[in-house]
């Protein structure tokens, strides 16, 4: 409505019925604008575009980034402000000297403007404090300058395979709408110096590496449409997650290594260390995954060395059940012996005779007195003429001792004759393995 209002008063100022010569409009008084406007508008239409019907009307791109304000990897995408600056040249609209003219925004829709868009764009908005922020400047060849100011929310690809030591490449597309390649042509005007602001631009946990500008079309089954593009790789500041996940884990499985040097008789403080740190070591994988899309197929980093210190310190707990269990059965075994000592000197006492094999443990411990001895003597030699008899005969109990012997040999293999070793050689293998894993995985993602 205000647009209609003031074309209105230029037209009223061109048929010379008011007085007002005496404004001025910037460098221009009335005397020289009025003719240029009306001669401007006079005949112009809007929509058509210019050189119509006579080829394609180039058009001449810049950008300048003024922020990307969050990069989120729940929704992959980015939000970025910009000032988007399109040139092109409407011969209707040359006027004769060498200045330029500076038209008012809100006269955008007196003209015809390129129908410009960003596909990837989910969300974007033009900002309008104190009005919208747009810029018309004509210049009197008839190139046209029409400068926004949007801030889009855009789509970015990520693969978070190598997350927090990840690099990403996001990508800004600006096509025609409507206009294919027999209309419209995109080219860039500078090159890769088009763009501007990114070599300064400061971000939370990005650097911005590298960035380039490409041409190239956008094939749609209407038609072959023009698309420029600005590629910009950003690596992750690793430093921060360093000190938030990395460093806090280390210091957890190291804290699980502590409980090899606690007396395997000191149950609760050895439990406690153990499940204490399984407890934290699961709040703080649960925690790195905060800002990680839920559902995805993606095996990061991240997720790799948390599992791999969870899996030490779980081991570390599993150890402390080892050597209890073997503590205890050592301490059984003791415990028996001990009862069988007392029993043969008490027997002892008794005027009995004690036969005791300790070099097999295996074998049962025979007690007898001398009279047993006696009969068992005679009875041995009554045996003894029928020896070379059962030599002939055939060994019935062959078989049952055999299988016997081979169940103690396979039970005597998971047998710690002495569980204190097994903290002794936790507290080497554990620190060794760790170290060694780590160097694997760090080479793997920072080098691979």
């Amino acid at each position: 409505m205000s647009a209609n209002l003031l074309l209105i008063i230029l037209l009223t100022f061109t048929q010379g019925s008011c007085a007002f010569h005496s404004n001025h409009w910037g460098e221009w008084n009335d005397s020289q604008l009025l003719p240029t406007i009306q001669k401007l508008m006079k005949g112009y239409n809007r929509y058509l575009r210019p050189n119509f019907n006579e080829g394609p009307v180039e058009i001449g791109m810049s950008l300048d980034i003024a922020s990307i304000d969050a990069i989120s990897e729940i929704n992959m995408d980015y939000t970025a402000t910009i000032f988007l600056r399109q040139r092109w040249r409407d011969a209707r609209l040359m006027f004769p000297g060498n200045e330029s003219v500076s038209v008012d925004g809100r006269l955008v829709s007196l003209l015809w403007i390129p129908d410009t868009f960003i596909p990837d764009s989910k969300r974007s908005f033009l900002h309008d404090v104190t009005v919208e922020n747009r810029l018309i400047r004509i210049f009197s060849n008839g190139t046209v300058l029409y400068a926004l100011r949007i801030t889009a929310t855009i789509a970015c690809n990520m693969d978070l395979t190598k997350y927090p030591m990840d690099r990403q490449v996001c990508t800004l597309q600006l096509e025609s709408w409507g206009y294919n390649l027999q209309d419209v042509v995109f080219y860039w005007t500078r090159g890769n110096d088009s763009v501007k602001g990114l070599n300064t631009l400061r971000l939370a946990q990005y650097s911005v590496e590298s960035y380039y500008t490409s041409v190239s079309e956008a094939v749609y089954e209407t038609g072959n449409y023009p698309k420029l593009v600005l590629h910009f790789a950003l690596r992750r500041n690793v430093l921060f997650f360093i000190l938030e996940t990395y460093v806090p884990s280390i210091l957890l499985v190291v804290l699980s290594w502590v409980s090899f040097w606690i007396s395997q008789s000191s149950v609760p403080a050895r439990t406690c260390i153990g499940v204490t740190t399984v407890l934290t070591m699961t709040t703080l994988m649960m925690g790195a995954r905060t800002s990680l899309p839920n559902a995805n197929c993606f095996i990061k980093a991240i997720d790799v060395y948390l599992g791999i210190c969870f899996t030490f310190i779980f081991g570390a707990l599993l150890e402390y059940a080892c050597a209890h269990f073997y503590t205890m059965q050592h301490q059984t075994i003791e415990d028996l012996y001990r009862d069988l000592l007392r029993e043969l000197s008490e027997s002892n006492g008794n005027g009995s005779i004690p036969i005791v094999n300790s070099s097999q443990p295996n074998q049962s411990v025979e007690i007898g007195s001398t009279a047993e001895d006696s009969t068992e003597q005679s009875a041995n030699s009554d045996t003894k003429n029928h020896t070379g008899t059962k030599e002939k005969a055939p060994n019935q109990g062959c078989g049952l001792s055999s299988v016997r012997d081979a169940s103690r040999k396979a039970a005597s293999v998971f047998i710690v004759e002495n569980p204190h070793n097994i903290d002794r050689y936790a507290r080497t293998v554990f620190p060794t393995a760790f170290l060694f894993v780590n160097i694997l995985y760090w080479l793997y993602y920072l080098f691979l």
